[in-house]
């Protein structure tokens, strides 16, 4: 028989399920405290349930998704990477990133990933599947239950391509702001994207206030093609319009990512092309210096390279910054994100 996966469930459809077992729908608000502010891994810990019900609950139920199975901390900042198990063996990596102004953790949305961009390692090897809501959300309550502490910012920019797992990640960030769960404000939530031009229309639909960051990388289609197989289905006007209007929609400003490589998209005139792409915009870019990944294109751009790259932007009035390397001796910084350990 196939388990019912409750952790999944909103509240909405928790009372409706719950309510089919022949329950007072009350139990589902329960329920879910149990899951999603206790954060207990067994039936047996959720005491005001009736000992029938939980009975029922875990003959039909799955409660836990997700387990640590390693921890690296590292020595030059402290950042930790788990390694994550899910139910079938499958692995997923986390990162959690202590700041003064509280614990960001950086999830996986995906086992592996298609999108196939040159520069990162989450994609070699392809995609595997799709996270379920419950595996998503596992991932800080199992950093919660080990650490003890609070998470109050959460960037969904790990394993995986976010906008290709649409409905469970949406669904993830409206249980992981609910007022009955861990009610993480959605302004303190950050969704990074390749730039899936569709899904980026269905996402300003959503009235959510998070914040969109768009892995952008390049200042023209040439470049971008050279570095992200996606430049082949979405242009960079496509997705400069689909950014606008999503400004326009949302009232928040967007955020691009541009990892900076060697060589390839770091020069001035790259700067200048992507100033003139940006100008006006209600956006912020966020310049990431190259994490070496074994196997894949490219090296870091020089520091003076960054600091013109930097300066060009600034020139031109755009809010720019240097992206702080964090985590990068345990393979845990921007890009370095990998299933190493697949069955």
């Amino acid at each position: 028989m196939e388990m019912t996966d409750i952790k999944s469930m909103d509240m909405e459809h928790l009372r409706l399920f719950v309510e089919s077992l022949g329950e007072k729908k009350f139990r589902a608000k329960q329920l879910y405290s149990w899951m999603h502010q206790k954060l207990v891994k067994d039936f047996e810990e959720m005491t005001d349930l009736s000992k029938t019900f939980r009975e029922r609950l875990k003959k039909e139920c799955v409660l836990g998704s997700v387990s640590i199975r390693r921890e690296q901390i590292s020595k030059k900042d402290g950042t930790r990477k788990y390694l994550m198990e899910l139910r079938d063996g499958n692995m997923v990596e986390t990162v959690l990133m202590k700041y003064h102004h509280g614990n960001s953790v950086c999830v996986s949305s995906q086992v592996g990933c298609r999108m196939g961009c040159r520069f990162c390692a989450s994609t070699v090897g392809g995609l595997t599947r799709s996270l379920e809501t419950s595996e998503i959300l596992d991932q800080i309550y199992e950093i919660q239950r080990h650490t003890g502490e609070r998470v109050s910012n959460v960037i969904i920019m790990g394993i995986g391509e976010p906008l290709d797992n649409y409905e469970n990640v949406v669904r993830f960030i409206r249980m992981l702001s609910d007022e009955n769960g861990l009610h993480i404000s959605q302004r303190n939530i950050t969704l990074s994207t390749c730039g899936l031009v569709p899904r980026i229309y269905d996402l300003m639909e959503e009235d959510l206030t998070i914040t969109l960051a768009i892995s952008l990388h390049a200042p023209n289609d040439g470049i971008r093609r050279q570095m992200m197989p996606v430049a082949d289905s979405f242009s960079m006007r496509e997705i400069i319009d689909a950014c606008k209007k999503y400004i326009q929609k949302t009232g928040r400003r967007v955020t691009f990512e541009y990892t900076l490589v060697q060589g390839t998209n770091d020069s001035r005139e790259n700067a200048g092309e992507l100033s003139g792409l940006l100008r006006g915009m209600l956006c912020h870019v966020n310049l990431i210096p190259l994490n070496a990944v074994e196997g894949r294109m490219g090296q870091r751009s020089v520091p003076q390279n960054i600091r013109e790259f930097q300066e060009v932007l600034e020139r031109e009035h755009i809010n720019v910054t240097i992206r702080r390397e964090m985590g990068s001796d345990i393979d845990a910084a921007c890009g370095q994100l990998r299933n190493k350990n697949r069955k």
